[in-house]
């Protein structure tokens, strides 16, 4: 009867054994595969995302200017090292800058200078004034303002992106 003891309680070990290793893979296969998974929905979105453009002296006041916005690029499972991420319209004011998204709310189009001023879509006719309002055109609201903030005489940028043909400001990925 003792021998059978020793052969249940060591059975007993080797299946305990067992059912902690298998734990311990299968923790070390799910909990990276998690990781990976949820990576998109983890991301950083309502943190600002500063961007440093341009130095301020760059920019002639009252003069809008197109700044690219370069940074690295981070995906759910990639990053890319200085990749052009889009474009800006800078305004010098003084000390302070105001920026536009380069983007056209309408339907993506890039966003161009017109010879008064302001701004304007090629492609669909809208056309904003100076401060970003709309004008004309068939755009649902006016250029996208972008939060800037001048650090050590460089313009940083919280570069953001947002869904066009909606008449209200939704900020995406």
């Amino acid at each position: 009867m003792d021998e059978k003891r020793k052969q249940t309680s060591r059975r007993g070990a080797l299946k305990a054994l067992v059912v902690v290793s298998g734990a311990a893979a299968c923790g070390a296969v799910c909990v990276p595969g998690a990781e990976l998974l949820s990576a998109p929905v983890r991301s950083s979105g309502g943190t600002a995302r500063w961007i440093r453009t341009v130095k301020l002296d760059a920019l002639t006041d009252g003069q809008p200017k197109k700044v690219a916005i370069v940074a690295d690029a981070r995906d759910a499972w990639m990053m890319e090292r200085q990749k052009e991420l889009g474009a800006v319209w800078m305004i010098r004011r003084g000390a302070s800058v105001e920026c536009f998204s380069a983007v056209c709310p309408h339907l993506g189009c890039s966003i161009g200078i017109e010879a008064s001023g302001g701004f304007s879509c090629p492609c669909h006719d809208s056309a904003f004034a100076v401060d970003g309002a709309a004008k004309k055109g068939p755009s649902p609201r006016g250029l996208d303002r972008l939060t800037t903030r001048v650090a050590e005489g460089w313009i940083d940028v919280d570069f953001r992106r947002f869904r066009q043909g909606t008449p209200e400001r939704v900020e995406i990925g």
